[in-house]
């Protein structure tokens, strides 16, 4: 017959004994698959017509489906040009102030750098938010100090023409205060459908961010 194990043997086999214990516990614990937690999904949305759209905006995703309010209006060359003449290809909006400060020339030298990295053009579109200061000459002058001549329409109109047209995108004009129009600037980016996809609020606003997002959108089928 074996002798019985020593008082001291069981000493020394008990703290071993514990870390394989414990070294199980672990490796249970870390193969339990956790809770959810909430958070941004990487899964594709639902539009309402039920077609997937693709995630990975820079700027900020917008509720799906949302058509983007018409409009017609004067360009800086006077020429008529409508919200509808840009189906089929993805469209840069904004609204500004032809002013040398603030955050239009921001916004404009922002869209600038954005026009020059797409290898596919597209159009760029800013509606007057000041229609009483922006005259034709002025609207000129700031195209031309922005090197945007060529590249954006800016239009103008009315304010009784303007004013339904700055509520159906949420704009705040010129006319409600300089601070409150500055804080409240935006890049719109409307799809080749004519819906409202992503949103730049000026924080957020670079020439690559917004290019990058526009080419996505020109990938689109």
């Amino acid at each position: 017959m074996g002798r019985p194990p020593r008082p001291r043997t069981l000493a020394l086999a008990l703290p071993a004994l514990l870390a394989l214990g414990l070294g199980l516990a672990l490796i249970l614990l870390a193969t339990t698959p956790e809770t959810p937690t909430r958070g941004p999904s990487s899964s594709p949305q639902k539009t309402t017509a039920g077609a997937s759209a693709p995630m990975g905006f820079d700027g900020a995703a917008l509720p799906s489906g949302t058509v983007a309010p018409g409009w017609t209006l004067a360009d800086q060359n006077g020429r008529r040009v409508a919200l509808s003449g840009y189906r089929g290809r993805a469209l840069i909006l904004t609204f500004l102030t032809a002013t040398p400060t603030g955050t239009s020339p921001l916004v404009a030298q922002g869209i600038r750098g954005a026009l020059d990295d797409l290898p596919r053009p597209a159009p760029a579109i800013a509606i007057s938010a000041d229609p009483a200061a922006d005259t034709r000459a002025r609207v000129r002058a700031f195209l031309a100090a922005a090197s945007l001549s060529d590249r954006m329409r800016y239009l103008t109109g009315a304010k009784a023409q303007l004013q339904p047209i700055w509520r159906a995108y949420r704009v705040a004009p010129a006319s409600a205060g300089r601070a409150r129009f500055e804080r409240a600037a935006t890049v719109l980016l409307i799809d080749a459908r004519g819906r409202e996809r992503v949103l730049f609020g000026v924080e957020q606003l670079t020439p690559e961010a917004l290019a990058h997002d526009v080419r996505k959108l020109q990938s689109e089928r």
